[in-house]
């Protein structure tokens, strides 16, 4: 049963909130690289160090919600039922509405559109988006060697968990194109998530057998 959180883990969820909207709001309007954290922490009423507690590089104003997102995905792989497939596990989990994608609200896909603006305006932040992609596809790589004995290094593991991170990371960035264009709505939405599951079935006809 799921259990609302307390005052205080509220007001600690208020502030990240507060902080990572201020920090949007500030670089959509001069750019990453112009803003200063000190800035953003003084908007937000907050100290430097508050911020840094919250987000411990700068980048990850950005990026948290994509972190959270992929160790969350990386999870439901790793905790999935004796018999369940990993691409079952995987797919149960990346095309399951949520998001801009579940509220179909156009205020959050606008915060999207702003947030792959910001990204695309700074060499930095793309960069970050890159390693980070990498550094989940070789979370999961690593996850499906050890779970069938095979060293880390296994070639068939990181096949697997390229191709599965290329359908997530393809899904990402559907709906960055969708939220830059101004296309909002179930349509949108419903086709996006019809595209992944159809991404996965052409993988599942050569990976569906793996355990």
């Amino acid at each position: 049963m799921k259990t609302e959180p307390g005052l205080r883990e509220r007001k600690k969820q208020q502030t990240r909130r507060r902080i990572s909207d201020t920090a949007i709001a500030l670089f959509a309007e001069r750019g990453f690289d112009q803003v200063p954290v000190a800035e953003i922490a003084r908007r937000a009423e907050v100290s430097e160090a508050t911020v840094f507690n919250y987000f411990p590089a700068k980048e990850d104003l950005v990026y948290a919600g994509m972190a959270t997102f992929e160790n969350a995905l990386i999870e439901a792989v790793r905790a999935r039922e004796p018999g369940v497939s990993v691409l079952d596990a995987f797919r149960d989990f990346l095309v399951r509405p949520r998001g801009a994608l579940a509220d179909r609200d156009p205020e959050a896909m606008a915060r999207v559109a702003t947030v792959a603006r910001v990204a695309a305006g700074s060499a930095a932040l793309r960069a970050r988006e890159r390693q980070n992609f990498d550094q989940f596809t070789s979370a999961l790589a690593e996850l499906l060697a050890a779970e069938s004995g095979a060293p880390p290094d296994d070639m068939r593991a990181w096949v697997v968990a390229n191709a599965l991170m290329g359908v997530n990371r393809a899904m990402q960035e559907a709906v960055h194109r969708a939220a830059l264009d101004g296309r909002t709505g179930k349509r949108v939405a419903d086709r996006i998530l019809a595209d992944g599951h159809r991404a996965l079935d052409l993988l599942e006809r050569g990976l569906g057998t793996r355990p």
